[in-house]
């Protein structure tokens, strides 16, 4: 794909912007939760960073796929949880800050796992002549547009707290337009072989995200971890920092194609997440 405005500014902007807003509702405290819910945080870090590649990459293998498409599902199972995960954690009445603990940490080890999971997936499934990512560079390119803008925003909550709390709402509306933005973009971008690439990728993104929330769910209640817990291990597992791997792909590797299988798991997980939401809270009134 050749280089526009929207992969070579708007894209990466715009994800740095996603990953600021993240930074203004994160704190030290957070990672310091890695030592409260242990077990938890394990648990979490497993499904994100261990299973969800595998149970990908099997996915691929047992429905045939390669080339762009496979590349393009493995991208975003390397990717870490965004900041949606969060939202959703609290909508759904989850453990909100066990939540952004787990983002936290997963987008800080996922800057260096990204380039190893997807260098694999393009020599395995790639096509010929398909470029591959600098290690070096890419670290540090994927260091720019998430784990500084974090830091950012963890610095501007610390040192301007009442301004953070104001500016939280409208730059989650904000980022939620731009995510919506880029998505379309990305699907407008393939829309002649849409079809085509919905009929392939399709069934796989949709088993993947489902898959995934059920078994963090299992996990997590197998391991006897509170209720809330359990409802914010599988949202973790099963929602993905969408924008970061339309940015891989379109940015980084230059790629359109990579995007769409990225973009449709966006789109089925914010239908899953809703019903998750719904029933979340059906199920509390029932309760109360």
């Amino acid at each position: 794909m050749q280089e526009s405005i929207l992969t070579a500014v708007f894209l990466p902007l715009a994800l740095a912007f996603i990953m600021l807003g993240m930074g203004l509702s994160l704190s030290v405290k957070d990672f310091r939760n890695i030592l409260i819910y242990p077990k938890a945080v394990f648990l979490g870090l497993l499904n994100q960073m261990i299973l969800l590649p595998l149970i990908a990459f099997g996915l691929i293998s047992a429905f045939g796929l390669s080339g762009t498409m496979a590349v393009g599902i493995m991208i975003l199972a390397a990717c870490p949880g965004g900041a949606t995960s969060n939202l959703i954690t609290h909508l759904s009445r989850g453990d909100t800050a066990l939540s952004i603990s787990l983002t936290a940490v997963t987008s800080f080890l996922t800057v260096a796992t990204i380039p190893l999971i997807v260098n694999f997936a393009i020599a395995y499934f790639g096509e010929e002549g398909s470029v591959t990512l600098p290690l070096g560079e890419t670290i540090i390119q994927i260091m720019g547009v998430t784990i500084i803008p974090v830091s950012i925003g963890m610095i501007l909550k610390k040192r301007f707290p009442v301004l953070s709390i104001k500016a939280d709402r409208p730059v989650r509306i904000a980022s939620a337009v731009f995510f919506v933005l880029i998505i379309l973009a990305a699907i407008l971008k393939e829309r002649a072989s849409l079809v085509e690439f919905f009929i392939a990728a399709g069934p796989v993104t949709l088993i993947l995200n489902l898959g995934t929330l059920l078994l963090g769910y299992i996990l997590a209640r197998i391991s006897l971890l509170p209720k809330n817990q359990q409802m914010t291990i599988a949202i973790e597992s099963g929602i993905q920092n969408g924008t970061l791997g339309i940015m891989i792909a379109a940015t980084l590797l230059r790629n359109s194609e990579m995007t769409v299988p990225i973009a449709i798991y966006s789109l089925i997980m914010f239908f899953t997440a809703g019903f998750i939401i719904f029933m979340a809270n059906k199920k509390q009134k029932a309760d109360a």
